[in-house]
């Protein structure tokens, strides 16, 4: 059996995600695919992953892709979670995860309406879902606010959770939305405001083709291997969210190769991905919260301490912005209300880390220029940086 050290990984790591920067991208296109698909539940996460891995970082590139030739598409798929990805990687993955909990959003959401016992049912639904559908084919784009002003039935409130001690009165029109973006029938738009804003307006949505589910399964286990491989069976239930049997198939129909790790854990590859990778050059990175490079992998010990984890990551299990060298995660950063990038080491790395991590952060604050960068889910590390 082929071993795989932890220090291969992170060579792995540098070069397949686009992090060297010998190995930057071109696109954001090429950035997304280096890591198969990118966290989009923080609007701001996605601009910042691509342009830490393109040679010439560009907000504009990214709007461009996200708004205009719709080259990155946005799903709600992989662990109930908001994802951008290319267009070539959107049909698996909605065949292989989205379609499965779309469905299971619909069902959620028709139960709470019989629940509401207001006489809302399934013919209700596809009538406010179709009512919205022409009210936004009339507007062209319009946020959710300008929908509900024109559809009533987006008004309407019920109560979820009856006879709970946790029984609450909500709006629909977010629930709605939501189903009807999961279906693919309408996606985000432009947002109000910067770049940095979760404001959207919505527009008319794209279908993709109607995948075999262990095709598609399959089809994402390969492309996530040879971005993330060498990678445990746990590792990949993790990331895709589905059930160990699945991730298990998924592995066997592709003829994934078992290698050894450096724990004595039993990991997978690509076929044919054994071969050891040259070093890249030295490299530092400042990456976002929830960036898929430190996102992709139940089991993070390769990169990450854990003595670490408390100041990195939030309860939920969310991690922050972080600073890497050379394949590892060395400290977090966060800006300053006046725009200042500051960063802390939790690791001596040595002087030659520090200038890189220097460097690189004014590389980030030179292309984020004025815009200003609040993560959603905030960890103890940024709170205490940013002020």
């Amino acid at each position: 059996m082929h071993r795989i050290s932890d220090e291969q990984r992170r060579i792995r790591l540098g070069r397949r995600h686009r992090l060297a920067p010998s190995a930057r991208a071109a696109t954001p296109v090429e950035a997304s695919d280096a890591v198969v698909a990118l966290h989009a539940t923080d609007a701001s996460t996605v601009y910042l992953s691509v342009c830490a891995r393109l040679a010439e970082a560009s907000t504009a590139a990214v709007e461009h892709a996200l708004y205009e030739d719709v080259s990155l598409v946005r799903l709600l798929c992989l662990r109930n979670t908001l994802f951008a990805m290319s267009r070539d990687v959107a049909p698996c993955v909605d065949a292989s995860t989205a379609r499965a909990i779309a469905a299971k959003e619909r069902r959620t959401f028709l139960k709470h309406l019989d629940e509401d016992g207001g006489g809302l049912d399934e013919r209700w639904l596809a009538e406010a879902e179709s009512a919205t559908l022409a009210a936004l084919a009339d507007r062209g784009a319009a946020t959710g606010s300008e929908l509900s002003a024109a559809v009533p039935a987006l008004r309407t409130k019920i109560t979820v959770f009856p006879g709970k001690k946790w029984e609450a009165v909500q709006g629909v029109a977010t629930r709605v939305i939501r189903l009807l973006a999961a279906d693919g029938r309408i996606r985000r738009d432009r947002p109000r405001g910067s770049w940095t804003s979760s404001q959207f307006r919505w527009t008319a949505g794209t279908s993709w083709p109607a995948l075999p589910v262990p095709e598609a399964k399959a089809a994402l286990a390969r492309r996530w291997l040879l971005s993330y491989g060498p990678a445990t069976e746990a590792d990949l239930k993790w990331w895709t969210g589905w059930t160990l049997t699945d991730a298990r198939r998924a592995l066997m129909a592709i003829g994934a190769e078992e290698v050894e790790l450096d724990d004595g854990a039993r990991g997978f590859v690509a076929p044919g991905d054994t071969a050891p990778e040259p070093p890249t050059e030295p490299w530092a990175a400042l990456l976002p919260g929830l960036d898929p490079s430190a996102m992709g992998w139940a089991d993070r010990t390769f990169h990450l301490d854990a003595g670490h984890r408390p100041a990195l990551f939030d309860r939920a299990g969310n991690i922050g912005p972080t600073v890497w060298w050379n394949g590892r995660i060395i400290g977090g950063w966060a800006q300053r209300a006046d725009g200042e990038v500051v960063w802390r080491l939790l690791a001596d790395a040595g002087q030659a880390a520090a200038d890189a991590v220097e460097a690189e952060a004014a590389r980030l604050a030179d292309w984020v220029g004025d815009a200003r960068i609040t993560p959603r889910f905030r960890t103890p590390l940024e709170r205490e940086l940013s002020n």
